[in-house]
C-alpha cells in the first residue's frame, strides 16, 4: 500500500504537523501503517491520530526497514490508545470516537533503538554476546548456508548432523561445510533437529501479515471477563496473559503487553535451557515460572492458570504444543472467549510450515540475505532483527485490538496467527516506495543514548532501551525490571 492523502471525515483531520512522516493537518497517511492497521481490523478513521517524528537516518538498508519498524510500533501504539479510550469509558462506535482516542506520536529514534534492544543491553557493564561462534553464514561447495546454534542443544545437533565431534570448533565446522552442497547441509540439519538454511534468492511467495478467525457461532454471545476502567498508561490492566514464547518476537510482544499493564506470566519447561541474557532483554514487566506439562502436579497448576487467562501467546514450532493437548481446537473448546496468538517461522501453509526457524534463518531462506549481500557476494543482514521485533509489535497490537473489539463490538474468542515469513514478505513485496510527509525542520542526527536508561535488577545494573510505544499518556518505562528466569510463583497477581 502506498502513502495516500487522508480523506476528510466528519471530524476533519486532527493532530498537528511536524517532522518526518507526520499525519494530521498535512493530510498524509503512512502507507505501511495503514496496511498493517487494516490487517488488524482497525477503523481507518483512527489513522488520523498517528504522526511520526525524529531522525530519518535510522535502520539503513536496501529494504524499507525503517518504514516497517515505525509502522509496527505505530499500530501497536494506536491499538493501545484505542483500548485506553475504551477503558476510560470514552470510546463509542461512531466517527466522533476519533476525537477521544489519544493522539499517537511515534519517534523514529525510539523505534530504532528498541529494534536493537538486545545490542544496547549491558549487565553491570558487560555486553551480552548475540550470536554463538557456530552461528552465522558459511560458504559451502555451491553457495552459502546460515546456521543458528546459540543454544547448546542446537549446536550439538548441528555437529552431529555433519558427523563432527561435540568439541568441533568454528574453523573445523567451516572446513566441513565448505565440502558439502548447501541444500544437503540444510536437509541433514533439519532431519537432526538442527538449524541450517540455504541462502536463497528473493522468494516471490507472499504470506499474510496476520490471520484472524472469530471462534464459532456460539462465540458471538460468549461472555468476556470484564476488565473495568484503567488508567491511560495501563490500558491492558487486569488482562491475564500466558506467555509460551522464547527468543525475540514472542517475548517482545508480551514485554509490550506487560508495559501496558497486562499481568504477563511466562511459562517454560524445566527441560529446556534459556539464555539468561535474552531473558534479561525481554523479561521487563513480566514474571517467569517453570512448569513441566508432562508432570501431573505441574499440569494441574497450568490448567488453573489457563482457566482464568484472557490471552495465550505461543511461539513454539507448529504442532509442538498439540501433544500436550494445547492445540487451538482444544484451547477454544475449553475457553471460547480466549485470545490465542500463535507465531511460527515459515508460515502456516506449505512444505516448510512445521520447520523450526529464527529471524536470521528466515532472512536467509526468503532472500533478504541475498538482497543485502556485499559486492563480493557475501550474504548480508538487516540492520536489526526486524522480523522478530516487527512481528512482536504486530502481535501485541492484535491482542490489544481484540481486547477492545471483544468489549465494544463482537464478544467471543479470536485465533490470531503470525509468521516471521509473513513479516518478511511484507518487507520484500508489500511496502511500496512513497513520499515522506513534509518536514518543518530537519531532525537532529540519531543518537541512541536519548532512548537508553539504567535500572537495577536481580541480574545487576542494566542499561537498556526504553519502550518505543508513543501516545498521549503512554508509559515511559516498564513497572519492573526482569526477575530471575523461571523463579516466580505460578499464580496470577
Amino acid at each position: 500500500m502506498t502513502d495516500r492523502p487522508l480523506p476528510e471525515g466528519p471530524t476533519g483531520p486532527t493532530g498537528t504537523s511536524g517532522t518526518a512522516g507526520t499525519t494530521g493537518t498535512t493530510g498524509y497517511v503512512d502507507g505501511p501503517t495503514a496496511h498493517a492497521w487494516a490487517a488488524l481490523g482497525g477503523s481507518p478513521e483512527l489513522l488520523e491520530r498517528v504522526s511520526f517524528q525524529g531522525p530519518d537516518d535510522v535502520l539503513p538498508s536496501g529494504l524499507p526497514v525503517r518504514r516497517l519498524a515505525r509502522a509496527t510500533v505505530a499500530v501497536c501504539s494506536l491499538a493501545a490508545a484505542e483500548l485506553a479510550a475504551h477503558r476510560s469509558g470514552a470510546l463509542v462506535p461512531t466517527a466522533q470516537a476519533v476525537r477521544v482516542v489519544p493522539a499517537v506520536r511515534v519517534d523514529q529514534g525510539a523505534v530504532a533503538t528498541a529494534f536493537v534492544s538486545e545490542r544496547h543491553l549491558t549487565v553491570d557493564g558487560r555486553a551480552p554476546v548475540s550470536f554463538a561462534p557456530h552461528s552465522g553464514f558459511w560458504r559451502t561447495a555451491d553457495g552459502w548456508v546460515r546456521t543458528h546454534a546459540n543454544y547448546p542443544h542446537h549446536r550439538a545437533r548441528l555437529l552431529s548432523a555433519l558427523d563432527l565431534a561435540v568439541d568441533t570448533g568454528p574453523e573445523q565446522l567451516a572446513e566441513a561445510l565448505g565440502k558439502l552442497p548447501a541444500e544437503l547441509i540444510q536437509e541433514r540439519a533439519y532431519a537432526a533437529g538442527a538449524l541450517a538454511v540455504t541462502v536463497a534468492p528473493v522468494s516471490p511467495a507472499v504470506h499474510p501479515l496476520v490471520e484472524q478467525v472469530e471462534i464459532g457461532a456460539a462465540a458471538a454471545t460468549a461472555p468476556v471477563r470484564p476488565l473495568g476502567e484503567a488508567p491511560v498508561d495501563r490500558p491492558a490492566a487486569g488482562a491475564r496473559v500466558l506467555d509460551l514464547t522464547r527468543v525475540i518476537a514472542g517475548p517482545v510482544a508480551t514485554r509490550t503487553l506487560a508495559l501496558l499493564g497486562a499481568d504477563v506470566l511466562r511459562v517454560d519447561s524445566p527441560r529446556l535451557p534459556e539464555a539468561e541474557d535474552a531473558h534479561t532483554d525481554t523479561g521487563f514487566g513480566k514474571r517467569s515460572t517453570r512448569l513441566d506439562l508432562a508432570a501431573p502436579a505441574d499440569r494441574a497448576v497450568f490448567e488453573g492458570l489457563l482457566a482464568t487467562a484472557d490471552v495465550v501467546v505461543t511461539a513454539y514450532r507448529p504442532g509442538a504444543l498439540d501433544a500436550h493437548g494445547l492445540g487451538p481446537d482444544a484451547l477454544f473448546a475449553r475457553k471460547p472467549d480466549l485470545i490465542l496468538a500463535q507465531l511460527c517461522a515459515w508460515g502456516w501453509t506449505g512444505p516448510w510450515a512445521g520447520r523450526r526457524g529464527f529471524d536470521s534463518l528466515v532472512q536467509a531462506g526468503v532472500g533478504i540475505a541475498a538482497h543485502e549481500a556485499s559486492p563480493d557476494g557475501r550474504p548480508g543482514v538487516l540492520p536489526a532483527q526486524a522480523l522478530d521485533h516487527g512481528t512482536g509489535y504486530l502481535i501485541a497490537a492484535a491482542v490489544l485490538r481484540v481486547l477492545t473489539d471483544q468489549r465494544t463490538r463482537r464478544p467471543g474468542g479470536r485465533h490470531l496467527r503470525f509468521s516471521l515469513a509473513g513479516t518478511a514478505s511484507w518487507l520484500l513485496h508489500g511496502i511500496e516506495p512513497g513520499p515522506e510527509a513534509p518536514q518543518e525542520a530537519r531532525p537532529e542526527p540519531y543518537d541512541p543514548s536519548r532512548w537508553l536508561t539504567e535500572t537495577d535488577s536481580a541480574y545487576g545494573r542494566l542499561r537498556h532501551a526504553l519502550p518505543p510505544i508513543g501516545y498521549e499518556g503512554a508509559p515511559a518505562d516498564w513497572s519492573r525490571p526482569p526477575g530471575r528466569w523461571g523463579t516466580d510463583d505460578p499464580v496470577w497477581l
